[in-house]
């Protein structure tokens, strides 16, 4: 059973399995018709109501991420779905998206719950929930009242609230200037075609816990590749590819996830 409730004029997806269907998985088809009861509400945030941070950020403590080039969402896109009555139905596509209206801002109530897509909202950085954007989709959004402008990734569905067309993380209000204020007028334009098709993405092929093993397959990788290949170093000494774009690393990771690698991981720049 699917259950779907709007809280603050945001929303959230929630999927509860029975046993039985849990057997055979969840459809991520579904249709959203039941709302759940206001103590499975409360259960699910700890706050009543949506507030920023204890600790407020400063703008330029806020990382930007330049638009990349991606798959779909395998959840978040199912179209048309319905909320309070009312249905939308998810665009096609991002191309060509150009709308003025009223931004809000989301922040320490859905701090680390899951949005529309299935991951992690994290209000500490830039992100925003749109209605009828697919998911994920990247947006140039400016403050017509002060011209400050960022570039978005939409990863979560909302504001069902007045006549508001773009939901921002607290972050993204911070970054455009009107965390204090809680909304603002903005213009949100998408970013599609060749603008996203960036070198974004890394192919990582291997993580070793010693040095040695990671460069004997970095030596080997540049014998066999003319993109750039690096060891990273965090827990574990990590090769990697890149960077590339989207299509270039999808074939980096058909072409190495043949042998006795298993199969590499596409990571975000």
């Amino acid at each position: 059973m699917v259950s779907f409730k709007i809280i603050g004029g945001h929303c959230r997806w929630f999927l509860v399995c029975a046993t039985a269907l849990l057997v055979s998985g969840c459809s991520s088809n579904f249709v959203a018709q039941e709302q759940l009861p206001p103590s499975a509400a409360k259960s699910r945030y700890s706050i009543a109501q949506d507030t920023a941070p204890a600790v407020a950020l400063a703008e330029h403590q806020i990382a930007e991420t330049p638009a990349r080039m991606e798959p779909l969402s395998l959840h978040g896109n199912k179209s048309p779905y319905t909320v309070n009555n009312k249905s939308y139905k998810v665009l096609a596509s991002a191309e060509n998206y150009r709308e003025e209206g009223l931004a809000s801002w989301y922040g320490a109530k859905f701090h680390g719950h899951a949005t529309s897509n299935g991951e992690t909202f994290d209000m500490n950085k830039i992100s925003a929930a749109h209605k009828t954007l697919p998911l994920p989709s990247w947006v140039r959004v400016t403050n017509l009242e002060n011209g400050k402008s960022i570039e978005v990734r939409i990863n979560d569905r909302g504001p069902f609230h007045g006549s508001r067309i773009i939901d921002l993380s607290y972050a993204g209000a911070v970054k455009l200037g009107y965390q204090d204020k809680g909304t603002a007028p903005v213009r949100v334009e998408a970013i599609s075609g060749a603008a996203l098709d960036t070198a974004s993405y890394y192919v990582q092929v291997g993580a070793f816990s010693k040095k040695p093993g990671a460069n004997a397959l970095k030596s080997k990788l540049a014998g066999e590749v003319a993109d750039r290949v690096d060891v990273y170093k965090d827990t574990y000494y990590r090769v990697r590819i890149g960077p590339v774009k989207y299509d270039r690393a999808v074939a980096l990771q058909r072409q190495f996830g043949q042998g006795d690698l298993g199969k590499p991981l596409i990571i975000a720049k």
